[in-house]
């Protein structure tokens, strides 16, 4: 493969695919490689959203796997038996074990191969607040950018994370801006269960991104949402 200036951890969801996007405006789409994990995650569904959104754009998609998560943790997203659970005060079963950090060290060893000096990843506090997430925090990629810089003797290395500060309502006013979030909203896929659009409805993903909707859609009323997100009539609201 050529040299590459970005690689970005891309799920095949719309956060992820914002920092795609932000990174092809940057580098342009020759220079930027998009990295996609299967790790036997119940939404498995997402990595064809990934593909299938590098193939629109242009970019160079290659998928890893890592299929070792399942056979060390035990959670809702590798363990498809179990029904996913957000209990008050603890974080949701679907939280996978150290996943971001593993994530980042190897999309970085991989751009540090193709010349890159950073990595993306789609990754916002709020899911630390919101739902326990440890592993989605700045000052958790600030500390993994500090053992990368050590393993390939570069301090400029970086650890980009675009979004991390930002609400959802905020992240689809920035896809606004750049002209996709309608094509966001029709292509990527958040939901744990795998299923496109609104979603399950019900698991952590899904109520994060269906309130910034909400959200979106009450600040810019001349917004018109996708046909295939005209809510059921057993809408999360009810």
């Amino acid at each position: 493969m050529p040299k590459k200036d970005a690689v970005i951890v891309h799920s095949g969801g719309m956060d992820s695919s914002l920092c795609l996007k932000l990174a092809l405006d940057e580098f342009g789409k020759e220079n930027v490689l998009s990295l996609t994990f299967d790790y036997g995650q119940r939404h498995r569904h997402e990595i064809d959203h990934s593909r299938q959104i590098c193939d629109e754009w242009g970019v160079n998609h290659i998928i890893l796997k890592i299929s070792c998560l399942s056979q060390i943790t035990n959670d809702a997203l590798v363990n498809h038996c179990l029904c996913i659970e957000h209990k008050n005060r603890e974080a949701p079963n679907t939280l996978v074990m150290g996943r971001n950090g593993l994530m980042a060290r190897i999309a970085a060893i991989q751009a540090h191969s193709l010349g890159a000096k950073c990595i993306y990843l789609g990754v916002l506090e709020l899911e630390e607040s919101n739902s326990g997430y440890r592993d989605c925090s700045r000052k958790y990629m600030d500390m993994m950018q500090e053992i990368l810089r050590i393993d390939f003797d570069d301090p400029e290395f970086e650890i980009r994370t675009p979004l991390v500060s930002m609400t959802k309502l905020e992240t689809m006013e920035l896809a606004d801006r750049l002209g996709i979030l309608n094509f966001l909203l029709e292509k990527t896929i958040t939901c744990y269960e795998g299923i496109p659009y609104y979603g399950c409805q019900k698991c952590p993903s899904c109520l994060l991104k269906n309130q910034g909707i909400e959200e979106y859609a009450v600040k810019h009323p001349d917004f018109s949402l996708p046909i295939s997100y005209r809510f059921p009539e057993n809408s999360m609201n009810q």
